[in-house]
């Protein structure tokens, strides 16, 4: 992601992009070091056109990073990321086509569980998901991918043998949704009571 002789895109920028790149791996991965391990090898292996517009240039390199990650994941537990059959999941607190704000989570409480305080909690509930439904999480929630998008990227990390479609996402995020609406009342009523 040099600049070039194609404009200077800046050095703030850059920094700005190393620090989104190393939370969204740590979100997907949940070690610092492994975070810190794969930003360096996505970013010295980034195939991105140094002439291309900046955000074209940061999408295609968080791209590169999820995909990534999910193939990380996927090496350490290949079960873990094949496709349930769609309309498998369980029921769930949401609906089909509710997002975060039917779990009661409203975007400024996602960010603070993010890169706020809420940062040690968030990644407590992270690391009891199941690997395919944090990547999942990470992909709808935080970086707002629809359903198609994180499917396709599953496809691609770990092959198309996995048969991930937009319906089994949807259920794994509704899944996750409210597992995570559950964990922020359970919180909120322990620290109510401390």
């Amino acid at each position: 992601m040099a600049d070039g002789d194609c404009g200077g895109t800046g050095l703030l920028k850059a920094q700005d992009t190393a620090v989104e790149l190393y939370q969204l791996a740590a979100l997907m991965l949940g070690s610092e070091n492994e975070a810190l391990n794969l930003v360096e090898e996505t970013v010295s292996q980034a195939e991105v056109d140094p002439c291309a517009q900046q955000d074209e240039a940061v999408d295609v390199t968080r791209h590169q990073l999820i995909e990534a990650a999910v193939a990380r994941m996927e090496r350490v537990n290949p079960q873990a990321f094949i496709a349930p059959a769609a309309g498998s999941g369980n029921s769930s607190c949401i609906g089909e086509d509710e997002d975060l704000a039917a779990a009661g989570i409203s975007p400024q409480q996602l960010a603070e569980l993010v890169s706020g305080a809420g940062r040690a909690e968030m990644r407590v509930w992270l690391d009891q998901l199941p690997p395919a439904q944090r990547a999942i999480f990470v992909q709808r929630a935080v970086l707002g991918w629809d359903n198609g998008t994180t499917a396709a990227t599953l496809c691609h990390a770990v092959g198309e043998r996995s048969n991930w479609g937009a319906e089994q996402v949807s259920d794994l995020f509704r899944q996750a949704l409210c597992s995570l609406a559950t964990s922020l009342v359970h919180s909120a009523a322990l620290k109510a009571n401390a």
